[in-house]
């Protein structure tokens, strides 16, 4: 659906915070603003096209479904964040699917345009060699989780990813709201059936704690030590703890 630019602009993305306003609005002309409503796909897994996306309000989900069924989801996609920049540089299929967690609006900026700016202005350069880096690193510490944690550190890895500080107890960290025991599935890349299992364990061990709309990672210097032993020995820790998803 078209929207008007008098309201939606790309002034809203940290991407272009160092471009003059006229610039800003030569850009805001050669998208297109659309909505999209919750659930609904806005990529599919190995689509064609190569436009990039530029997130105004809402949330999407990055993810990949298999044939089986079973869901691969990568990271979340929050106002102020943009998608698809990979299949604009190489013009390959689309790696991953984009599904609306809520309402969204974005902008869809054709990948010429997106190449242009990119050519142009160099911070805007600089913030996406950033971005693509971040992705390198991210991609290998999952690799890196893969192969040499059990389920339950992995687990743990990524609540300590998903977490904010405690503001009344430094020792400590939040997840609030406490992650669906599917989502975290997907997230690992295990069954929900042993997120229920290895989550009821992190709480008899002490390692979390339930509040009401929340998790409670009681020690996050211990947890990260637990995290470095494991990753040291995880071939022989995985051996004697073992565990089938």
């Amino acid at each position: 659906m078209g929207m008007s630019r008098k309201t939606e602009t790309l002034a809203r993305i940290p991407l272009f915070r160092s471009l003059e306003p006229t610039k800003l609005e030569l850009l805001d002309t050669q998208c297109a603003w659309c909505r999209a409503t919750r659930n609904q796909w806005i990529i599919d897994y190995q689509d064609a096209s190569n436009d990039v996306f530029f997130v105004v309000s809402g949330t999407l989900r990055v993810k990949i479904q298999s044939v089986s069924g079973r869901e691969v989801l990568l990271r979340e996609i929050n106002a102020g964040e943009y998608f698809g920049e990979i299949a604009a540089i190489d013009s390959l299929p689309r790696s991953s699917g984009i599904m609306a967690m809520t309402d969204v609006t974005f902008a869809r900026m054709p990948a010429s345009v997106f190449r242009l700016a990119v050519h142009t202005y160099p911070d805007v350069c600089d913030q996406l060699l950033q971005l693509l880096a971040g992705y390198v690193r991210t991609m290998s510490n999952r690799v890196t989780e893969y192969t040499t944690l059990d389920a339950r550190h992995r687990i743990y890895a990524e609540l300590l990813r998903l977490s904010r500080p405690d503001a009344g107890q430094p020792k400590q960290a939040i997840v609030s709201p406490p992650p669906v025991h599917a989502d975290l599935a997907a997230r690992v890349s295990i069954r929900r059936e042993s997120v229920t299992r290895e989550l009821k364990a992190l709480e008899r061990t002490g390692l979390i704690e339930k509040r009401r709309g929340a998790l409670v990672l009681t020690d996050t210097a211990i947890s990260r030590r637990h995290a470095s032993v494991e990753l040291l020995g995880g071939s022989t820790a995985r051996r004697r703890n073992r565990c089938v998803d």
